[in-house]
């Protein structure tokens, strides 16, 4: 949808064609930061606390293995989005995927764009595309299908290489909206993988786990975290009332040789991904969209390839920085109590994530310092007395 609105933007004559029928939904955190929502707006789309929820910033809370008791003040950091340019008040918006896909529906259909649902594609091997069985003619063919995208792999642009594979699933939840909800995402780490909770209305959260053990279910993490869920549950210790069935999905880390070949190009997660940890799928999926408007107007599908690279390259390195504290939990500990310890450096490394503030310059300032404050928390660990 959001490639189908930029190229209409640029005067395209468009046409979706897809098997389902809206509103689709997918395993998803629901979160939208306010970079993914800057970049939604230029595609037409302009969200407001009213569509789902607000939320200021994140915050990651840690839950060492056999702790039951709440976690310590050291074990809670929390940083707010940077307010200025690009960023309107520094807030994001939570909000059901339905909700999203129903919004950019009514857009596309305001737009002009042809809309073909419960249309079965078919890619022949003579280059035609059948959609419902009439044969499609196009001066560009995009393949917004996904991570196991059937465009890719009938492009012959299948040549990757997936550096991380993560499983994640997700359930919504009723909550009272009197309780002690933080206007965050909260990242709940616990030994198995994190689960994030996103407020997407006054009175319900959005529980999305990821884990790299494929069977780690939303449950599964719950049981790590008793805190998490007797809070879901309204204080009481085990009760929690799921509002629908659990939805699930891989999430990777993939990089491809090339998303783009002749007339035909890839966009969102078909064309490279970035681990979920990131909460940037659907911004970069945005970015993506605009880029390859852009370089559909100028007739140039080759800048598309040399650009395509510089939008997933912030996520992906984000990725691989915070992935090693879902593998080693004495790692996770280290950086989670410096980031609690000082909340000013995670407020600039979320700045950093959200390209509010270049990377090069945080190196530079603080790049020491962080390593410093790592190794504070290491020698403070493994002081005698010091909790494991």
């Amino acid at each position: 949808m959001a490639a189908a609105l930029a190229l209409r933007q640029r005067g395209a004559a468009v046409t979706v064609a897809d098997a389902r029928k809206p509103p689709i939904d997918k395993a998803c955190g629901e979160g939208l930061m306010p970079d993914s929502l800057r970049d939604l707006a230029l595609l037409g789309v302009e969200l407001t606390p009213d569509d789902g929820a607000a939320f200021r910033g994140i915050r990651f809370v840690n839950h060492e293995k056999g702790r039951q008791d709440e976690p310590r003040e050291t074990d809670v950091a929390t940083a707010q989005f940077p307010s200025g340019a690009g960023f309107g008040p520094g807030l994001g918006v939570g909000l059901r995927r339905q909700t999203l896909h129903n919004r950019l529906v009514a857009q596309a259909e305001a737009a002009g764009v042809h809309l073909r649902w419960q249309s079965q594609v078919q890619l022949k091997l003579d280059g035609r595309v059948l959609v419902a069985g009439e044969v499609h003619s196009y001066g560009c063919l995009v393949g917004a299908d996904g991570q196991g995208s059937r465009v890719r792999h009938w492009a012959g642009l299948d040549q990757c290489k997936v550096l991380s594979r993560r499983f994640g699933f997700r359930r919504h939840f009723r909550v009272d909206p009197s309780a002690s909800w933080s206007p965050f995402v909260e990242v709940h780490w616990a030994a198995s993988g994190q689960a994030y909770v996103t407020p997407i209305g006054p009175d319900e959260v959005c529980v999305a786990t990821i884990s790299s053990n494929q069977y780690c279910r939303v449950e599964t993490l719950l049981d790590e975290l008793p805190q998490l869920r007797k809070k879901l549950a309204g204080g009481a210790k085990s009760a929690t009332t799921p509002l629908d069935k659990e939805r699930g999905s891989l999430t990777t880390t993939r990089r491809l040789s090339r998303v783009a070949v002749g007339c035909i190009a890839l966009v969102g997660d078909a064309s490279g991904s970035a681990d979920a940890i990131t909460g940037e799928g659907l911004g970069m999926a945005f970015r993506q969209a605009l880029l390859l408007a852009e370089c559909f107007e100028i007739g140039d599908l080759e800048r598309y390839n040399r650009l395509h690279p510089q939008i997933l390259r912030l996520p992906q390195t984000m990725a691989r920085v915070m992935l090693p504290m879902d593998r080693s939990a004495t790692f996770r500990n280290r950086a989670l109590r410096m980031l609690a310890a000082e909340p000013a450096i995670f407020a600039r490394m979320l700045g950093v994530h959200l390209g509010s503030e270049p990377v090069g310059r945080f190196v530079a300032s603080s790049g020491l310092e962080v390593a410093w404050r790592m190794m504070v928390q290491r020698q403070s660990s493994a002081a005698p007395g010091a909790p494991a």
